[in-house]
């Protein structure tokens, strides 16, 4: 689990962030989790948004995903979650 001051420290990190992912009418899914565990592996952290035409709603959305890539959700703003993951092969973010 992340403390307070981690999980500041991200949201400043990922602010300039662009959303990579968007999740639509289909939801979550196997092949959008194996996606995101690759991109997160790569990136560490990074912003997904939540559309409109969604059908489950966006703390659901977050849970589904933080549990299928085992990731923590950083924060949820409007219809973006910021995820992160620590990455095994290349390790960019020092957490304080």
């Amino acid at each position: 689990m992340l403390t307070g001051k981690q999980k500041r420290f991200l949201r400043s990190k990922a602010h300039h962030l662009n959303p990579i992912f968007q999740v639509g009418k289909g939801g979550v899914n196997e092949n959008m989790i194996k996606q995101v565990a690759e991109a997160l592996e790569a990136r560490e952290l990074m912003k997904i948004s939540v559309l409109q035409n969604c059908e489950d709603d966006r703390d659901t959305v977050a849970d589904e995903l933080s549990k299928g890539v085992r990731a923590e959700v950083v924060q949820i703003i409007g219809n973006t979650i910021v995820l992160y993951k620590e990455s095994r092969e290349n390790k960019q973010i020092q957490l304080p």
